[in-house]
């Protein structure tokens, strides 16, 4: 055997045993096939380049080349699989006082659709507010406490002028960024954006962001 085979077979009898490759290449191209896909987690994509480089005759090429794809397509799906996977936001959990007074505020101001929860115990209320996420109000908080603004919801609307009008009717005060009362902030990137609280004291940003 030449230098190359010899080289070659120390490899693959130390890096992939107990697979032999001279046989399977032996066995041509239909059985090659088999054991290749059989045996691919332990063909590693170094040991496919050998492998093609060391061939000296057709039939030993193309299962070489076998080998070759069908190991460079498993390092690509395990380096795909072995991808942490993204977080995406399933649920925002809101603790509050009087359920039913929340629930009402949430539904008939803010606009949201309520959804199935699967309590039934007088102490949840479930909304929609995107793809695949909720708003969970959660009853059992003893009392509102002042809260910053810092910390707040968000929503965005077609219109905030509609938006006020809605405040307005309900008598509910809003302001600016800056604390103004009845005023609207003018963000750096031309959106408009206004605050105010739910029964809770939770602070709440309206806006009319387009994404």
């Amino acid at each position: 055997m030449s230098q190359n085979g010899k080289q070659f077979t120390q490899y693959k009898i130390i890096k992939i045993h107990p697979i032999r490759v001279p046989e399977i290449i032996g066995m041509g191209y239909p059985c090659a096939c088999i054991l290749i896909f059989k045996h691919t987690l332990k063909i590693t994509f170094s040991m496919c380049r050998l492998l093609v480089s060391s061939c000296n005759n057709l039939r030993m090429k193309i299962a070489a080349i076998c080998i070759f794809l069908c190991s460079f397509s498993f390092e690509k799906a395990k380096a795909q699989t072995t991808m942490p996977p993204k977080a995406t936001l399933n649920h925002i959990a809101v603790y509050v006082v009087d359920l039913k007074q929340s629930t009402a505020f949430y539904q008939h101001i803010i606009g949201l659709d309520t959804i199935p929860e699967p309590f039934h115990d007088g102490r949840h209320t479930w909304f929609s507010i995107g793809y695949k996420s909720h708003l969970h109000l959660i009853q059992g908080l003893k009392e509102a406490t002042v809260r910053e603004k810092n910390n707040h919801l968000c929503f965005s609307v077609n219109s905030v002028s509609s938006f006020i009008k809605v405040l307005e009717e309900n008598k509910i005060a809003f302001e600016n960024w800056a604390g103004e009362k009845g005023a609207v902030t003018n963000r750096v990137d031309g959106v408009k954006q206004i605050y105010f609280k739910d029964p809770d004291g939770y602070w709440i940003e309206i806006n009319d962001a387009k994404e």
